[in-house]
């Protein structure tokens, strides 16, 4: 029986060792605990926040909560199949972190999905930090909406009150001498330009990098940029090239609007964007509410309008009695 034991000690050993100190689990999942905190597990319709680092096996990166500089937020489902994601997370409680390693082509196959574009490698791997657990229990849809709906709020405020701070602090550790607009906008010419100034109804021809506050890159009309930031910045697909704006006409963010109207041609500047003068308290995509973002910007052109364009064909509308315009 000792000799059994001993042989089992060694197996467990050797396969954890193949498989980068991944432990193998009842539901056949590769996994790694890290910090094992106390509390009970996630179940299936609990709502998590979480951290999370997805990468290939062979550690190129598929996205990064970090990065995006908020974690995610998802209510717990039911395993797709024996081993998945949601069976590693219903390993974990709050306070945990943990790596998972999926198999991809199983993953592919259960769930329908196409691997991401120039995958490579065996394993999606998942690095997690559970942030905030909210048990569904026996609540009904009320009430564990009040709570997930409480959660955000408090998070909210947390974040409106650190802005301000976040962006005092990136001002100072870059040693940047910026201007402040009364909207909160802030903005330093890093290159004078020899051109006219830019007017309302001018479009505008840019270059820009779009970054976050920790330095990461998120968007950029720059090819060589995208390259170094890789993917999903960098998608071969896209043709790389500077962009046309119609300033002042409301069609990009209002930090945008009222930064363009401060260059002049040839002008390169960066502007620092308070949350309230880009995508607010609701965020956009992989942009997080309150987020301030950070563009270095280069006016490349002016394109002035047309004047002997046609006029566009406005209708009339029915006339209707004019309101009291004291009336409240």
């Amino acid at each position: 029986m000792k000799k059994n034991l001993v042989f089992l000690t060694v197996a467990a050993l050797a396969f954890a060792g193949c498989n980068g100190g991944f432990k193998k689990g009842d539901n056949g999942l590769l996994y790694k605990i890290y910090t094992d905190a106390p509390g009970t597990n996630i179940k299936a319709g609990d709502f998590i926040s979480v951290n999370v680092i997805a990468k290939t096996d062979k550690d190129s990166l598929l996205v990064s909560s970090y990065d995006q500089g908020r974690p995610s937020n998802l209510l717990v489902q039911k395993p797709l199949y024996k081993g998945d994601l949601y069976s590693g997370l219903m390993m974990l409680s709050q306070g945990d972190s943990a790596a998972l390693k999926i198999d991809a082509d199983t993953l592919v196959k259960k769930s329908g999905q196409p691997k991401p574009p120039g995958f490579k490698g065996k394993y999606f791997v998942y690095t997690l930090k559970i942030e905030k657990v909210i048990p569904r229990g026996n609540l009904d849809d009320k009430a564990f909406q009040a709570k997930v709906g409480d959660y955000f709020k408090a998070e909210g405020d947390k974040a409106r009150a650190a802005e301000p701070v976040k962006i005092k602090k990136y001002i100072a550790d870059n040693n940047l001498k910026t201007i402040q607009t009364p909207s909160g906008l802030n903005y330093v010419i890093t290159q004078v330009g020899s051109g006219e100034k830019i007017a309302v109804g001018d479009t505008a021809v840019v270059d820009y990098t779009g970054k976050r506050l920790n330095g990461k890159v998120f968007d950029t009309s720059i090819k060589a940029v995208a390259e170094k930031a890789g993917p999903p910045v960098y998608d071969k697909m896209r043709p790389f090239q500077p962009i046309k704006i119609a300033v002042g006409q409301k069609a990009v963010i209002p930090g945008w609007d009222e930064g363009l109207l401060l260059l002049s041609k040839g002008e390169k500047a960066t502007f620092i964007v308070p949350s309230s003068q880009a995508y607010g308290e609701q965020g956009y995509g992989p942009i997080a509410p309150f987020s301030t973002l950070v563009f270095d910007v280069e006016l490349k052109n002016i394109i002035h309008p047309n004047p002997n364009a046609p006029k566009p064909t406005v209708p009339q509308m029915p006339m209707q009695q004019q309101a009291n315009p004291a009336a409240r």
